[in-house]
């Protein structure tokens, strides 16, 4: 398989030149860091080694159009909606978008910032890292109004899967493009059934190669189908490019180029592998007692309130084993897997589970939070000016910026909202104790 960044970058190494350009360690940090020298191509401007390689990745991802980002899929988030907002100026319509509500926080800020018009799809359940969506449900929405896009997110944080298909099919029929956040089902595509979002509907989607590929951290994909509209092909550079570092790090491209080969040739058996051993897994757990969330093949989530504990309490227990898991609150705790794990893993946090002794049930459940109502246009939230405050002192006040850790990254309350008397239970039972709410004028 034909690896042009990695042939180029061995070759420039191996020549031992003077480096009299960046990057200022002159390659003692690593001979293969380098900088837009003559032969090494322009991310976001390229007809060389770079272009070449995102052909490789769109062909082998099903893509009409495949862009490489090196700062992973928040960049390739901002340059999803500039398309969609240029979509809807050049049908001279105000943009706007009907998102699922477990949208990562860059989506809010991005939209805020473009001042594209949001309509929520809100969780039935009050759970606000899964907003399931029905087709029937995304039906009855677009009959009431048609936006610009529907965006939504799959695999969530928990593992939950969308049916793609079934949804870009309400999308085809009212005449709405799907755009979808898949930064956690790269993988998806290596399925004996594809699941990903070029298979099976989505105009436009991106992919953080590096959260389940073997990829550097940063690596992540822009990917345009064949039914898109024509520009975004051609403009995907151009969106990329206002939103990225005209500094990339060639070793994030390198292992992206990389990955081509090993995703080509191989990673198709590794990660059915994989899953079965997962599979089997889940069933062991299952078995146990533990609760499981989400149907995502490589990723396990519990929701050990009922097996009596809670989800920190089971992240600081497999710490003590020297297991660290993904992300853990008092509902749920996330686990992420890969071919690039081996068995050996899997057994070992089989044998700590099991060991876990059985318990009363938590029945203490997450503090529901009621709608929240839009106080002033995100966009004018954003940019006003602003102070952190503790939760307790912000009821009432309207929210500037999404203040919310990474992962998850997806906001409790969104920008240009208003602080209900309810939200301080909710913020401060996912450990949020500060806000950055817009300050209020001073009175003379």
């Amino acid at each position: 398989m034909k690896t042009p960044i990695c042939d180029f970058l061995r070759d420039y190494a191996a020549q031992e030149p003077v480096r009299l350009h960046m990057p200022g360690h002159k390659g003692t940090v690593h001979a293969e860091d380098i900088t837009e020298v003559p032969g090494a191509d322009v991310l976001y401007a390229s007809s060389g080694i770079i272009r070449e390689s995102e052909e490789n990745a769109a062909s082998l991802f099903g893509a009409a159009r495949t862009v490489y980002s090196a700062e992973g899929s928040s960049l390739s988030i901002r340059a999803m909606l500039y398309l969609l907002a240029l979509y809807a100026r050049e049908r001279g319509e105000t943009p706007r978008i009907l998102a699922a509500r477990n949208a990562h926080r860059v989506f809010v800020t991005t939209a805020a910032l473009l001042d594209i018009d949001v309509d929520w799809i809100f969780p039935q359940d009050g759970n606000y890292l899964a907003c399931p969506v029905s087709a029937e449900a995304l039906d009855a929405r677009l009959c009431e109004s048609r936006p610009t896009a529907v965006y939504l997110t799959s695999p969530d944080y928990l593992g939950n899967l969308a049916d793609i298909a079934a949804l870009s099919a309400v999308c085809r029929q009212h005449g709405v493009l799907l755009a979808v956040d898949n930064a956690h089902g790269a993988y998806l595509r290596f399925l004996p059934e594809s699941l990903h979002p070029m298979q099976n509907g989505a105009d436009i989607c991106c992919d953080s190669a590096h959260k389940t590929l073997p990829v550097l951290t940063g690596g992540a994909y822009l990917h345009i189908a064949e039914g898109a509209p024509a520009f975004f092909a051609s403009e995907a550079e151009k969106a990329m490019g206002i939103f990225a570092s005209t500094s990339p790090s060639y070793l994030i491209l390198q292992s992206l180029d990389r990955a081509y080969a090993f995703l080509a040739d191989g990673f198709r058996e590794a990660l059915a592998q994989s899953v079965s051993a997962l599979c089997a897994l889940k069933h062991t757990l299952a078995d146990r007692g533990f609760v499981l969330v989400g149907e995502e093949p490589l990723k396990l989530t519990l929701a050990p309130k009922s097996f009596g504990y809670t989800g920190e309490g089971v992240y600081k227990f497999l710490q003590e084993k020297n297991i660290c898991c993904e992300f853990a609150d008092p509902d749920f705790l996330v686990m992420m897997f890969s071919p690039g794990g081996g068995k050996e893993d899997m057994a070992q946090l089989e044998d700590a589970l099991c060991s876990l002794q059985r318990k009363p049930p938590i029945l203490e459940k997450s503090p529901a939070l009621k709608r929240p109502t839009l106080a002033l246009r995100p966009h004018d939230a954003l940019l006003a000016p602003s102070q952190d405050l503790p939760v307790s002192q912000c009821v009432g006040k309207v929210l500037a910026a999404a203040t919310v850790s990474c992962p998850p990254a997806v906001p409790v309350i969104a920008c240009g909202e208003r602080v209900g008397e309810d939200a301080p239970a909710v913020l401060q039972y996912y450990g949020i104790d500060t806000l950055n709410v817009i300050r209020e004028p001073l009175i003379p």
